[in-house]
């Protein structure tokens, strides 16, 4: 080891260690090397085995998640509740419309209204309130 006593320098250790490793490589008992070796293998075919089922499944999950979000966009949604406009918003635009003095425009009045023109006229000038008692 490279203590503060040794006068090795990494250099020397690094080229030292690499030179053990390779030796004691080249002196490893065959059938011990061969259990290495397939432990080896069989880690390294676990592993692609691994990706290879990630793979498979990325491109379907993919598929589906675009189908998916595909219908979502083309689906009808229904149209928004009035309770997420403003009250005041809403009692504006209503109470403009009831107590305008105005008659509605013809596109969006019913046509059954025109009809009996006179009775409504009658009927206003007729507007008299109940007597109190």
């Amino acid at each position: 080891m490279n203590t503060p006593g040794n006068n090795l320098s990494n250099a020397t250790l690094e080229q030292r260690a690499r030179a053990l490793y390779h030796e004691a490589a080249r002196n490893l008992d065959p059938g011990l090397a061969g259990r290495l070796r397939a432990a080896r293998r069989e880690a390294l075919a676990g592993t692609r085995q691994v990706h290879h089922h990630v793979a498979r499944w990325l491109v379907p999950s993919g598929a589906c998640a675009a189908i998916a979000l595909a219908a979502l966009l083309a689906w009808p949604s229904e149209p928004r509740p009035a309770a997420e406009m403003p009250a005041t918003a809403v009692t504006a635009t209503v109470g403009n419309e009831a107590d305008s003095p105005l008659p509605p425009d013809p596109e969006q009045a019913d046509p059954n209204l025109y009809q009996n023109l006179d009775f409504y006229g009658w009927l206003a000038a007729n507007d008299n309130p109940p007597p109190a008692h």
